[in-house]
Order: structure tokens, then sequence, then C-alpha cells
């Protein structure tokens, strides 16, 4: 009976330190989790924005937030021609004007929040960054509302 106790032990234990090396093995995971941001660079309302269909909140005309929608999966290293589609809906009165594209994302050095910059004519940039979208060390600076603008 000691035998078998031996042995069952003995599997057991072998079977932890399988799983074990297999974990080694496998390293750390290569995406990282990020929260989502926007910032508007426009006079226009953004009703929702995502990112690979992450996201989903608004932003007022002008204004730039913390990354506070959850969650977007990123590479932890950026590589050349990573791209992501974004999809916004910027109304128009009442009318909701719902538009999409393909947005490189620009190269960053350590993972951190995913954030849309939206400016006039459609154009987006898209940066990963550890700081809010209108913090002085975020990679896209935001002057917020320019003065000549009623």
């Amino acid at each position: 009976m000691k035998w078998i106790m031996y042995l069952g032990a003995v599997l057991l234990l072998s079977g932890c330190a399988f799983k074990a090396k297999q974990v080694e093995q496998a390293g750390p995971s290569p995406t990282a989790t990020a929260q989502v941001g926007i910032v508007n660079h426009t006079g226009n309302f953004i009703y929702s924005a995502s990112v690979d269909g992450a996201g989903g909140a608004d932003m007022a005309r002008w204004g730039a937030g913390g990354a506070e929608i959850c969650c977007a999966s990123i590479p932890r290293v950026w590589y050349p021609g990573m791209m992501v589609r974004v999809r916004w809906d910027m109304p128009d009165g009442l009318k909701h004007i719902i538009k999409e594209k393909m947005v490189e994302v620009e190269k960053y050095d350590e993972p951190g929040d995913i954030y849309m910059h939206f400016f006039p004519n459609d154009k987006v940039r898209v940066v990963v960054s550890n700081a809010g979208g209108g913090a002085k060390t975020h990679p896209i600076l935001h002057s917020g509302k320019p003065a000549n603008i009623p």
C-alpha cells in the first residue's frame, strides 16, 4: 500500500514540474491589455469611438481625457506597419455619421494605453502612451480649443 502512495506522490510532483516547465518555456505574453482613450482636436462632438472594437465612449469638442475605457490588446513590442481599425460617430445635428478607417499605430517603446486622436478632415492618429491624453508628456500635445474659435 505504501508503494502506491509513493508512486502517486511521484506522479503528482512530476506533473507539477512538467506544468511549471511549460509556463517557463512559454515566457511572458506577447500582448498587453490597454485601456482606450480619446483625444478630440476638432470642434465636433464625438458620440462614440472604438479601436479594434474596444471603446465606445464619447468626447466633447476639443476634449482630451485619460484612457478609461476597457479594454484593447496591443503587442508588447511595436512593429512597423502595425494597423488598427478605428470607428467613430461624429454626429451632424441629429444625424449620426459613422466613419471607419485603418490607422497605423505610431512607434512606441513600451506598452501603455491606446489613444485615438481625431483631427479635422477625418484625420486620425493612434498612439500608445502611459501619459494621459491631456498630459504634457503625451506623444501628441493637445492644445485644447483654439483661442480664435468662438
